[in-house]
């Protein structure tokens, strides 16, 4: 009997499944300074304790994505080590602030499964949940990532679907405990623009770009302890390269949006999300984000929806006439942000 973990493939997944992910990480400062090492980061609230202390907190919360991503990482060995490619989000909701010292686990149900119809693959849903060293949550998100199966003959499982959300409602968002904007220094925080100022269907190209180097998202990927053999083993793809990891994607895609939404402070929920097309190293990412939605969730605090594209290619450009994503596209991101009324 071998010892060694080779992961999961498809046929090894049922629905109803749970799922115990190993191993519980602490994360820290160290975390926090790394991340702004590889993403441009600049919000406010999650750099400064000072800052955070004038709007309510107890100090600076670690960004919303490391949390993502250190939950997200802890499920790969089991969800997706066989992965052919991550392909979505939806109904993620930021359930709790997490700070410097916090210990985050993660478990997952399968919620859906789907065999392609080339039978060597299939598609798999899971509703993975964070939570801290009280067993409290502090995320919930589903995502659906295409799996290799070990051996093609071995029979399709029924096709389960889950019938998701398109958006999460604004009156279902997470207000961090005594979070408040009445103190907010706009000149501080970089941008004098509320939530008001920003009308439905405005559009943003948030200009700068920045090129992806080999070592930077392999780095980024270890961070968060992502094991999936498509980022690290140039051997796993047909074309010799490593598939950069979506996560590196979002965070960066996030951080270039800081230059024309640096008031949009705390990610509250991902409605969806999807990696539209491969990314490489030596890819120069670009980003711009269109207002989806704007609304009032608590005395002067306003959540706005926000459209998140990355591109290689022009700003605005999305999809040809097929309907389908121009071949620039990596990703397009549905969320909502907190953000002075």
């Amino acid at each position: 009997m071998t010892k060694t973990n080779p992961g999961r493939f498809f046929e090894d997944y049922t629905i109803g499944q749970t799922i115990r992910h190993a191993v519980p990480r602490t994360v820290a400062e160290g975390e926090r300074a790394l991340y702004t090492a590889l993403y441009p980061q600049r919000f406010a609230v999650a750099s400064s304790d000072a800052f955070a202390l004038e709007c309510g907190l107890d100090g600076s919360p670690m960004d919303d994505l490391i949390t993502f991503h250190t939950v997200f990482g802890k499920t790969v060995p089991d969800i997706s080590l066989n992965a052919v490619a991550n392909l979505g989000y939806a109904e993620g909701r930021f359930l709790q602030s997490v700070f410097p010292g916090d210990t985050l686990r993660s478990e997952s149900e399968v919620i859906g499964l789907k065999q392609n119809s080339n039978g060597k693959s299939g598609v798999v849903w899971v509703r993975t949940t964070g939570l801290n060293q009280s067993d409290e949550p502090v995320l919930s998100y589903v995502r659906w990532v295409m799996v290799r199966k070990r051996d093609v003959d071995a029979p399709a499982p029924e096709t389960v679907i889950p019938d998701l959300a398109d958006v999460v409602p604004p009156e279902a968002l997470i207000v961090p405990e005594g979070l408040t904007f009445d103190s907010y220094d706009f000149a501080l925080a970089g941008e004098p623009h509320r939530a008001a100022d920003y009308e439905i269907g405005e559009r943003i190209d948030h200009v700068d770009g920045v090129t992806i180097e080999e070592a930077e998202h392999m780095l980024a990927t270890r961070l968060w302890q992502n094991t999936a053999k498509v980022h690290f083993d140039a051997t796993h793809r047909d074309d010799g390269k490593r598939l950069i990891y979506g996560g590196h994607i979002i965070s960066l895609a996030r951080a270039l949006s800081f230059n024309g939404l640096a008031n949009a402070q705390m990610i509250a929920a991902i409605n969806g999300g999807a990696h539209a097309n491969p990314c490489f190293a030596g890819d120069t990412v670009r980003a711009w984000s269109e207002v989806l939605d704007r609304a009032q969730v608590a005395p002067g605090i306003a959540a706005l929806r926000l459209r998140l594209v990355a591109t290689r290619g022009a700003a605005f450009a999305l999809r040809g006439e097929d309907g389908e994503y121009l071949p620039d596209v990596l990703l397009d991101l549905d969320y909502w942000a907190l953000m002075p009324a």
